[in-house]
């Protein structure tokens, strides 16, 4: 019987990635998101389950987790950016919104299914931060706020679960080029999206987050990848972003 990941924020992005990279590795996927015409799809293409839901919603997420009769692996990719305000000026719903999908849709999910990732074998719980929960920036107030509560969430959980067969694994990306990530920030002005990755030999892509995902998630159970930060490397530090050649072929041009 193979074991079952539950993938959340998965209808784009690093979540579609991860289920098909899971899928590979044996994994019984069932992915969640609120899109459910872009779950079927990537269902239909993984051969996967999926279960339109909205991790903000504490009801539903635990009436999900009883239609489950195992969980092996939750990975915690439902998140976002919704703004690019000074603190000064930052609306407060916006702040709010960003909180409870990082940070409180991350504790639905870990409270709905902790009973069955400690059952048995036990299993991973994977939660995808960012470098953003460590390393602060303008107009990232309400970014950072709320990965820096998801680093705090996941390393308290680990603390509280330190005896139990269950493994806390963060994962914190630096710059990564998806479709939407920016462009959600941004409200949808691509011309403010495309400038985050202009001039960037290689920004990562939802494919080598979803490595690592997958990487982690495959270890032997006694190994336990507490933070793992990953960054392109064109992104030196958080500040710090080389525009400009690298490579002496570029990461497009390798792109099939």
């Amino acid at each position: 019987m193979s074991p079952t990941a539950v993938i959340t924020g998965a209808s784009g992005g690093i979540g579609a990635a991860t289920a098909e990279s899971l899928v590979k590795a044996g994994y019984d996927v069932v992915v969640v998101a609120r899109r459910a015409d872009r779950l079927a799809d990537l269902a239909a293409r993984t051969g996967g389950r999926a279960h339109r839901l909205d991790v903000t919603d504490a009801t539903a997420v635990a009436e999900f987790a009883a239609t489950l009769d195992s969980c092996d692996v939750l990975v915690n990719i439902a998140g976002g950016a919704f703004d690019a305000s000074p603190v000064a000026t930052g609306d407060p719903a916006s702040w709010l919104s960003t909180y409870e999908v990082n940070v409180l849709g991350t504790l639905h999910m870990t409270q709905a299914l902790l009973p069955l990732l400690g059952a048995g074998a036990g299993g991973t719980i994977v939660n995808l931060t960012s470098t953003a929960a460590s390393v602060n920036y303008e107009s990232g107030g309400s970014y950072s706020a709320a990965k820096h509560a998801a680093h705090a969430l996941s390393e308290t959980l680990r603390l509280e679960l330190a005896g139990q067969p269950v493994r806390i694994v963060e994962i914190a990306p630096g710059m990564v080029h998806t479709e939407e990530f920016a462009l959600n920030r941004f409200h949808g002005d691509r011309a403010k999206a495309d400038a985050v990755y202009a001039g960037v030999d290689g920004p990562l892509r939802a494919e080598d987050v979803a490595e690592c995902v997958r990487w982690a998630v495959t270890l032997p159970a006694h190994v336990n990848i507490d933070r793992l930060v990953v960054r392109p490397l064109a992104q030196a530090a958080q500040h710090k972003v080389h525009r400009g050649p690298i490579f002496a072929t570029t990461t497009e041009e390798k792109q099939p």
